[in-house]
């Protein structure tokens, strides 16, 4: 088993920002050539340009599809190779089917409204279909929504759900806000 180390490409494009806020298409080539120098320096000029254009539409077709750069890739330490372990034995946990009216009742933390992402200024509410594991965490989206991929999933916590007595995964929808970016 190994680990990759990197970047992911939309957050480091989002975190140089664009002066433009979007007006000029998202991502900007100026900012996917920076990325992409970061992660992959010592490249030449043509080459890295190709791969920035590459890069950009990409992002440009899927703007909240996780792309990560891979940097170096080194083997797994004991330790993360258990926690791999342990992820699969929530695999043959139950699921039900939960309301999203009923689940929003169980809902201990949540993220901040969000501001709306540069490639869909407008921003307002988007509904999203997730799973929570037997923790009371977002473990997996089951949505295409774009909009529901930006979101913070981490930041939200459920109680444990359990059925019966015995710990299960939860399918439910949350609605999710965003403020139109200025």
């Amino acid at each position: 088993m190994y680990v990759a180390e990197g970047v992911y490409a939309q957050k480091a494009i989002d975190d140089l920002g664009d002066p433009d806020q979007g007006k000029n298409g998202y991502p900007l080539q100026a900012s996917c050539e920076s990325v992409v120098s970061s992660v992959w320096g010592g490249m030449a000029l043509d080459e890295m340009q190709l791969d920035a254009t590459v890069l950009r539409t990409t992002v440009q077709r899927h703007p909240a599809r996780a792309i990560f750069l891979v940097k170096r890739l080194r083997p797994a330490t004991a330790e993360e190779s258990s926690a791999s372990t342990e992820s699969k034995k929530d695999e043959k946990i139950p699921e039900v089917d939960v309301p999203a009216e009923k689940q929003k009742a169980l809902l201990i933390e949540a993220a901040p409204v969000q501001t709306a992402p540069l490639w869909e200024p407008a921003g307002g509410k988007v509904r999203c279909k997730v799973i929570i594991n037997p923790e009371g965490k977002i473990s997996e989206l089951e949505t295409g929504a774009q909009l529901c991929e930006t979101v913070a999933w981490t930041k939200y916590r459920y109680q444990p759900p359990v059925q019966a007595g015995h710990p299960v995964r939860v399918c439910t929808e949350v609605e999710v806000s965003f403020d139109p970016r200025k």
